[in-house]
């Protein structure tokens, strides 16, 4: 599997093994109507979602707490490589157009990776953030549990739609 350089004062590392294939997981990543299903762990919801799939093109999501409480996150795709990587940050919009701060104080940039693995998929997903602190912002959020969750959500979904 190839890898961006990590650094470990500035970046968060979710790696597992799961039962569903690559083109599964790159479905539930690109596809707005999946997307919605599994993307926030519960009790949390995905309640929108719009995909431009090109580098350039837009991520945005809406959140929705348990409280009824509404996230807007947009972002932009950085690189898309089909069933292998995904990449896209929430410091740049649409376009490449600079981002004003999301709702966590904090933006980053995400990178999925994808490698066949027997029957199922090596799934990893790398965070880079500017700082330490905000490295340890998300790590004290939950990170490592809330990304489980959510590919815990991804996978129960998709099997769904097999």
């Amino acid at each position: 599997m190839t890898s961006n350089s990590i650094n470990p004062d500035l970046d968060l590392v979710f790696e597992r093994i799961v039962d569903i294939p690559p083109h599964f997981i790159w479905a539930a990543w690109t596809r707005p109507e999946y997307l919605v299903h599994w993307f926030c762990p519960l009790p949390w919801k995905t309640i929108a979602c719009e995909i431009d799939l090109r580098p350039g093109g837009k991520f945005s999501t809406i959140m929705q707490s348990p409280e009824g409480g509404q996230f807007p996150n947009e972002g932009c795709y950085l690189e898309l490589i089909e069933n292998q990587k995904l990449v896209w940050t929430d410091t740049l919009t649409a376009g490449y157009r600079p981002a004003n701060k999301n709702h966590l104080g904090f933006s980053f940039t995400g990178v999925i990776q994808l490698e066949s693995h027997g029957e199922g998929t090596k799934y990893r997903a790398c965070v880079f953030h500017a700082t330490p602190e905000q490295r340890q912002q998300h790590e004290d959020m939950g990170f490592e549990e809330g990304w489980g969750i959510a590919l815990d959500q991804l996978v129960a979904f998709m099997k769904t739609v097999k």
